[in-house]
């Protein structure tokens, strides 16, 4: 099948180009756009625009450019974004807590987000009970009996390093494969699940290279 050939640097830069289209489309006053103008949005060039897209379609004319809100129902549809994602977030100290109030507010405000937090667990018998934002914190022995229930798809991983992998092991055998981890250590995860790392710290100390006394 010849999307398994597509590279994840290709599937990263697709977002991009969405958040592009959509900015373009609550402006109100842009229908087409040219790769050259989505490629400088996006931080690319054009020809990078062009052949990203060319592994999904044909989507835009030569010397017309791309339908802004044609090529948007593309990329949603690709990027499954045409539908609800229902996501666990595992983790609600300070980060987890930040990161529920932002998904869920966002997804009641904005119609075109359709990632939803739509459990919370916490391994701390204290934060078990606690309603944030119309949810109910859980225990994380009860991850595979709610993710049967609610068909979860992607699992956000913001718990201390040192329980991130029983906690990655307990979503994997639940059936979530979609998972993105917050803690600052290297996870091991079977073939078929999608891991990524949002290591804060460690982007901030490569920012801190570029400061100049």
């Amino acid at each position: 099948m010849r999307l398994r050939k597509i590279s994840g640097a290709v599937v990263r830069r697709l977002p991009l180009y969405l958040r592009v289209l959509e900015e373009a489309s609550r402006d109100g006053d842009k229908e087409l756009m040219s790769s050259q103008e989505l490629g400088e949005r996006a931080g690319v060039s054009p020809a990078l625009v062009r052949k990203d897209l060319a592994w999904f379609g044909e989507f835009g004319k030569q010397g017309v450019g791309y339908d802004v809100n044609n090529l948007k129902m593309e990329l949603r549809r690709i990027l499954h974004l045409d539908r609800d994602i229902p996501i666990a977030l595992v983790g609600v100290g300070s980060l987890g807590h930040a990161l529920a109030r932002y998904f869920r507010r966002r997804y009641a405000t904005d119609p075109g987000f359709q990632l939803n937090i739509v459990a919370l667990f916490d391994a701390d018998p204290a934060k078990q009970g606690e309603v944030i934002d119309g949810l109910t914190v859980e225990a994380p022995d009860k991850i595979r009996e709610v993710s049967r229930e609610l068909s979860l798809r992607m699992a956000i991983i913001a718990v201390p390093a040192d329980a991130a992998q029983d906690v990655v092991d307990q979503c994997v055998d639940a059936g979530i494969h979609l998972l993105l981890n917050f803690a600052p250590v290297k996870l091991r995860v079977p073939d078929g699940v999608h891991l990524v790392n949002a290591d804060l710290s460690l982007e901030l100390q490569r920012l801190a290279y570029y400061m100049r006394d």
